[in-house]
């Protein structure tokens, strides 16, 4: 082992690290490095094209290292540095999100961290809310004048109603604010009538001059699609093999429900429809989710799932008005550089403008066994329990910086049908019909993904697969077909959850002595690697 190579890896971890952030501070400030508050990135095409002759240079002096000079760890960390670097490439050159893409500019100035968590006093915080809003109107002038003239239609449209939505956003900024000293508040408020023009102004322009000539072109196309896989995941699995998985998890998954179907005498859509039968009133909705919260977790100790690391605060919060179209619920976790160990579980209510058949309809929607399964999958042992080990674990730079959304939301995805399968709500019919349901969406999100984008599936092709397969509503399986033409990488939860099992199934009794609270620490103690490096993380990981 060369000690040259390893000191040098130690100052280029440092040097990606910072460059990655330059283009992503809101990143950065989620991880919890708030020397990144407040910051907005230059996306100008000059100031990515500068950044992207620096990557290069930076990706040159990785390879120079060579891998057999370092330590297997650090031979890790040097190929999620690299990854880092062409993830960002791929997004500039190739998929061109900022070229074709105005939601790219939209989720730049986010509010949320700054608004829920309380990891600094309100002068600081609002100050940097100061610093996001005034720099919206060059941000999203930047956006008009580096967006293509032809741009996808579904990225369009969906952008002009998140441009609709920040001003509400942006109030909320001003309503944390309401406790600063006076002149921070007026600066504040100044700021945030600027931003409101600017998100209003560009939500106009892209209904005025791009949405009429926008096109049906969203597709990656095979082998963006396949780079795609590989800057994300560490994959070089074919499209179609993964492709042919995801149809096979989708024939397991509907033979189960039709087992039921045939073990309790009901039609598997019946099984489906009598879940939303059960649900909670819109007084006892966040009620529940708290005593369904404590719930999960007692379940997870006294099965011994996995180990629960001390301290541990999980806040349930009805979701910010500016958020309600994008998730019925969400776990908002603590950054692996945050110092506050909240996690923060949004759920969304009803919205008080709806009439009473949408009132009913959502809360149908937020039936207890979609809510069990859920909780499951947002904080215990999901999203949550996963941030407090990937928080507890020594991890390098590289490895607090990766992110991997198949691991991630694979993690989550995985818990809910171990959760089944150890027993949780006393394996009743509701909670497996709920889980089989889960599975069967995202499922069909994978099929939907790789169909579009590689092998010619239409948006209403694929709501219509929706419908059929995974038994949604038409405005649901429209809203989901949409996702995948913009969000691809919505085959991330089947992903994660197959290849979570296929580790599983080779390695839980041989190396893990069947436990599974074990083998779930171990994967836990990876951070959220590459779901593409799972398998050699744990047959080379020392069995606890």
């Amino acid at each position: 082992m060369s000690t040259t190579s390893v000191d040098a890896l130690a100052s280029l971890e440092t040097e990606v690290a910072e460059h990655f952030f330059e283009s992503h501070p809101t990143q950065a400030a989620g991880l919890g490095l708030h020397e990144y508050d407040g910051k907005l990135p230059d996306l100008s095409a000059e100031a990515t094209q500068a950044w992207s002759r620096t990557a290069q240079t930076l990706l040159r002096r990785l390879d120079e290292l060579g891998g057999r000079d370092l330590p297997s760890g650090r031979q890790l960390d040097r190929d999620l540095l690299r990854l880092l670097l062409d993830g960002s490439l791929f997004e500039l050159n190739e998929s061109r999100d900022l070229d074709r893409n105005p939601m790219s500019y939209l989720f730049v100035p986010d509010l949320t961290n700054y608004i829920a968590r309380d990891y600094a006093p309100i002068d600081v915080r609002a100050g940097a809310v100061r610093q996001i809003l005034a720099g919206v109107p060059h941000l999203l002038d930047t956006a008009r004048h580096r967006l293509e003239a032809v741009l996808p239609k579904p990225f369009v449209t969906l952008a002009i109603q998140i441009a609709s939505g920040l001003p509400e956003h942006f109030a909320e900024g001003e309503t944390l604010a309401a406790a600063a000293p006076s002149e921070l508040r007026s600066s504040v408020r100044e700021a945030r009538s600027a931003a409101d023009d600017a998100a209003r102004s560009f939500g106009q322009w892209l209904q005025q001059d791009r949405l009429p000539r926008a096109s049906e072109d969203f597709r990656l196309g095979r082998e963006r699609f396949q780079r795609l896989l590989w800057v994300r995941e560490g994959l070089r699995t074919p499209v179609e093999d993964i492709l042919a998985a995801g149809r096979a998890d989708l024939q397991r998954n509907q033979d189960r429900l039709t087992e039921i179907g045939r073990q309790t005498g009901t039609p598997p859509a019946t099984l489906l429809a009598r879940l939303n039968e059960r649900h909670p009133t819109e007084a006892e909705l966040l009620p529940l989710v708290r005593r369904l919260t404590d719930e999960a977790r007692e379940f997870v100790r006294t099965r011994d799932l996995a180990t629960i690391p001390e301290p541990e605060l999980c806040h349930v919060r009805e979701t910010p008005p500016w958020a309600r179209d994008l998730w019925t619920a969400a776990l908002s976790p603590p950054g692996p550089f945050e110092k506050p160990i909240d996690g923060i579980y949004w759920v969304t209510t009803v919205d008080p403008a709806w009439s009473a058949a949408q009132r009913d309809g959502w809360m149908r929607t937020l039936n207890s066994a979609m809510l069990k399964n859920t909780t499951v999958h947002e904080v215990w042992p999901g999203h949550y329990l996963q941030a407090l080990h990937f928080r507890r674990t020594e991890q390098s730079l590289a490895r607090k910086v990766w992110f991997s959304f198949s691991f991630c939301e694979g993690w989550a995805h995985y818990c809910e049908q171990a959760s089944v399968e150890a027993g949780y709500d006393g394996r009743s019919v509701d909670a497996e019909v709920a889980e089989l349901r889960d599975a069967l969406l995202r499922d069909c999100r994978l099929i939907a993904s790789i169909s579009m984008h590689t092998q010619g599936m239409t948006v209403e092709e694929a709501t219509r697969m929706m419908q059929a397969e995974a038994h949604l509503e038409e405005i649901h399986a429209q809203r989901e077909a949409i996702r995948g033409t913009y969000n691809p990488e919505y085959f991330c939860y089947t992903l994660g959850k197959l290849a979570i099992l296929d580790v599983r199934a080779k390695y839980l009794a041989t190396r893990y002595g069947s436990s599974l609270r074990r083998f779930h620490d171990s994967l836990l103690s990876f951070g959220t690697p590459p779901i593409g490096f799972l398998d050699g993380l744990v047959a080379n990981a020392s069995a606890h």
